[in-house]
């Protein structure tokens, strides 16, 4: 079956940065686009990033944009989430996911578009 496994999450003061990895198995990699989602708590999971399968697009919400870099690595079914310059508000969950064969950047940013969800990776931004 399909699993998603995120890490990399932990505490980090502001201003500092966090990697995450999302572990890909039972499924063909390459195929699927691949979005990072986060929860805070109290508000309702919202898109972060997201690139396609090949990994050469690349699609960002605008409250990360610039401090956030998304990339892959399909040899190794891993999509990685490189955080900059954090701020508490980037406190949350956060959630890999994968949409098969999504390759139009404008469905990226819906909860809708994705087929499998990973179990979530916290990451604390203290002030």
């Amino acid at each position: 079956q399909v699993q998603l496994v995120e890490s990399g999450g932990g505490l980090v003061q502001a201003g500092g940065s966090l990697r995450l990895s999302c572990a890909a198995s039972g499924l063909t990699f390459s195929n699927y686009a691949m979005g990072w989602f986060r929860q805070a708590p109290g508000k309702e999971r919202e898109f972060v990033a997201a690139l396609s399968g090949t990994g050469i697009t690349t699609y960002y919400a605008d409250s990360v944009k610039g401090r956030v870099t998304i990339s892959r690595d399909n040899a190794r079914n891993t999509v990685y989430l490189q955080m900059n310059s954090l701020k508490p508000e980037d406190t949350a969950v956060y959630y890999c996911a994968a949409a098969y064969r999504a390759s139009d950047p404008r469905i990226w940013a819906r909860d809708s578009a994705y087929n499998y969800w990973g179990q979530g990776t916290q990451a604390t931004v203290s002030s």
